[in-house]
C-alpha cells in the first residue's frame, strides 16, 4: 500500500473520526423542552388516517391485519 492510497485511508479515517465526533457536542435535552417532544404531532404515527391507511395497505400486501401495536407478539400464524 503506497502513497496515494495510504493518504486516502488516512483522510476517510480522519473524516470518520470528525463524523462519530460531531454528535458529542450537542447538550442534552433539558426539561423544559422535553413537554415540545411529547406532543403528538412529533410521533412517527401522528396522522391517525394516514396511519391506517398505511395499515390496510399492509394487510391487503401480507393478508393478515393486526401485529402493529404495541402488545403484539407471536408469529401472527392465526
Amino acid at each position: 500500500m503506497g502513497g496515494p492510497a495510504r493518504r486516502r485511508l488516512a483522510l476517510c479515517g480522519g473524516v470518520a473520526a470528525v463524523a462519530a465526533l460531531a454528535g458529542c457536542g450537542l447538550p442534552p435535552v433539558q426539561p423544559w423542552e422535553k413537554g415540545v417532544l411529547a406532543r403528538p404531532a412529533m410521533s412517527f404515527d401522528a396522522d391517525r388516517l394516514e396511519n391506517a391507511l398505511a395499515e390496510h395497505i399492509y394487510a391487503s400486501k401480507e393478508a393478515a391485519s393486526g401485529g402493529a401495536g404495541v402488545g403484539a407478539s407471536g408469529c401472527g400464524c392465526n
